[in-house]
């Protein structure tokens, strides 16, 4: 029995770890960097618990002992969502640019305007440096701009519906100049993006470009990209129905 409460232990805390990361820097407690290293340690200690789950799981079922089995198959599980959730993270953080300004328009990405007062001490510019259209294109050649085959009025509205389905908060909506700025803020850490949309007329339709930029962070992990998409499909949702 003692190897099986050792794995619950360290599954509690390599859970407990996982699940202080997020909030902890959130509310201001740890600064990112901190944040991270709890975030590793949290799969030290998951990969830890699994494996001493999986022994004291192996030796108690050789005695009958159920109770033991069960707890022990237990901590390797809480040991591997533990563990398996940053390898995740990393895994996905490996296989994109290190980048974090995403934009369907490359050769002239659209700017932001209300938003910039709120970047103010943000440690990310919205300068765009003169490799990153190059970097984005590599990894993400999928983006492009969106067409919709309806004139620019009814498009923006299109357009403001899904910001707002996408649960933005939106920081200023001009259908005149057909522009729409928000910020996105992501559930764990509560990093806030920043979203412009951008539509112009084009031949009987409107084009819809997006550009989300992180505030924080030298790489995105994706998010950026993701969320684009998101918008997009939605989008192309609202067009088909």
């Amino acid at each position: 029995m003692t190897f099986t409460l050792l794995a619950c232990a360290i599954a509690a805390l390599g859970l407990a770890l996982l699940g202080i990361a997020g909030p902890a820097y959130r509310i201001g407690v740890l600064s990112l960097p901190n944040a991270f290293t709890l975030f590793r340690w949290a799969a030290y200690a998951g990969l830890a618990a699994t494996l001493v789950g999986l022994v004291a799981g192996g030796l108690a079922y050789r005695r009958g002992a159920r109770v033991a089995t069960f707890l022990a198959a237990m901590a390797a599980l809480g040991g591997a969502a533990a563990f398996g959730i940053p390898f995740e993270w990393q895994r996905q953080a490996r296989s994109v640019p290190p980048i974090h300004d995403i934009t369907t328009d490359l050769e002239r990405p659209p700017t932001f305007d209300a938003i910039v007062p709120l970047r103010a001490d943000a440690p990310n510019s919205l300068e765009r440096p003169s490799d990153l259209s190059e970097r984005q294109r590599l990894g993400y050649p999928d983006l492009a701009p969106m067409t919709l085959p309806v004139p620019s009025d009814q498009a923006f509205d299109r357009a403001l519906a899904a910001a707002r389905q996408a649960g933005w908060t939106i920081v200023t909506a001009d259908k005149g100049t057909g522009r729409i700025e928000a910020s996105d803020t992501t559930r764990w850490f509560g990093f806030t993006d920043d979203v412009v949309v951008r539509l112009t007329p084009s031949g009987d339709g409107t084009r819809v470009d997006v550009r989300s930029v992180s505030r924080v962070g030298g790489s995105d992990v994706g998010t950026n990209a993701r969320r684009i998409r998101q918008y997009l499909a939605a989008l192309r949702e609202m067009r088909e129905n």
